[in-house]
């Protein structure tokens, strides 16, 4: 910085004067802080993390979840996320209750004949609401599904803010009820991320969730974010930079255009990474500096790609773009 701000400048100014003179040196700073997270050198090694397809992203092709999987294979994907809508239909118990184990089985040992290894499973159990009773179903039905992907390895299930559809106010109640299906999960080896939705008023800012994560006293908390959503909520990206990489297993990779504005955008706008207008250096770049090596999944609920493209096809685009988008410089 060329101009230096004396001590006996700023106390000889008034206050309006003095007020200048510091917003005009953070802008300075800002703006130098802004030049070093696109301009630096650091970078993702491809190798040390894992493309991921989350199969939520060929939902519009009405595919079963054995075809899901076979798409993700034919397109070059080594990991995948399920949905566990999919999952029950292909492995639902006989009495209509939780996941037959045979079933289970049987596609875990598909899986490993495919070379496939599951990350983890999105669902919407009601745990976060303020309603007891629907908590409580919640908590039954989280505790069904990580006993599941404990038979498939998966290590992570997403934990949204499903069915608040008001804000749920204070950190510490948020944290009680994060850290309790954190327990609920652990014996089965699964952990449950928070999920951080752009349009939700409950997790729909980092700052809420990291809040949230720090008042559970559980070193096992960690998020589920998304480009577009962390978009969505108005978030600024270079937040990421406060988040140790194994603090983020999974970051969904997607991108967003510039129009609609922000407010105004759908999940069905999400485009292909590096389509759009989301600051890639800089995100891959902070990324890097925190040390993450988890999964970068693709899920993008795009209907026109329904339209021009197979789902393999988008699938392997999709990768190619997730590629593309490491190796930018």
């Amino acid at each position: 910085m060329t101009n230096i701000v004396s001590r006996r400048s700023l106390l000889s100014a008034g206050l309006l004067g003095a007020a200048t003179l510091c917003a005009g040196v953070q802008n300075v700073i800002a703006r130098e802080n802004e030049e070093l997270s696109v301009n630096d050198s650091f970078c993702l090694d491809p190798g040390k993390v894992r493309f991921c397809l989350n199969l939520g992203s060929l939902r519009h092709y009405n595919l079963d979840l054995i075809q899901e999987l076979e798409v993700a294979r034919d397109a070059g994907f080594h990991s995948v996320e399920i949905w566990f809508d999919r999952l029950a239909g292909y492995a639902r118990a006989d009495n209509g209750r939780g996941f037959s184990l045979e079933k289970l089985r049987e596609l875990k040992k598909f899986l490993d004949g495919e070379g496939l290894r599951v990350e983890g499973a999105i669902g919407f159990a009601t745990w976060i609401v303020d309603d007891a009773a629907r908590r409580i179903a919640g908590l039954e039905e989280l505790k069904s599904q990580a006993e599941a992907l404990a038979v498939l390895d998966a290590p992570y299930l997403a934990a949204p803010a499903s069915g608040a559809d008001h804000r749920i106010e204070g950190h510490e109640k948020i944290a009680e009820r994060y850290r309790a299906i954190i327990e609920l999960c652990e014996p089965f080896g699964v952990t449950p991320l928070l999920e951080l939705w752009g349009m939700s008023s409950t997790l729909g800012k980092l700052s809420d969730c990291l809040a949230i994560c720090a008042a559970t006293g559980r070193e096992e908390a960690a998020l589920l974010l998304d480009v577009y959503h962390l978009y969505r909520g108005g978030n600024s990206f270079a937040a990421l930079s406060l988040i140790a990489g194994s603090a983020l297993p999974i970051l969904h990779m997607n991108d967003y255009p510039s129009k609609p504005e922000r407010e105004r955008l759908t999940d069905a706008d999400r485009v292909f990474p590096g389509d759009g207008v989301a600051p890639w250096r800089a995100i891959m770049s902070t990324l890097a500096k925190n040390g993450f090596s988890g999964a970068l999944s693709y899920e993008v609920f795009n209907r026109d790609y329904r339209d021009k493209y197979t789902a393999v096809e988008q699938s392997r685009i999709s990768l190619d773009k997730m590629r593309s988008v490491l190796n930018s410089r």
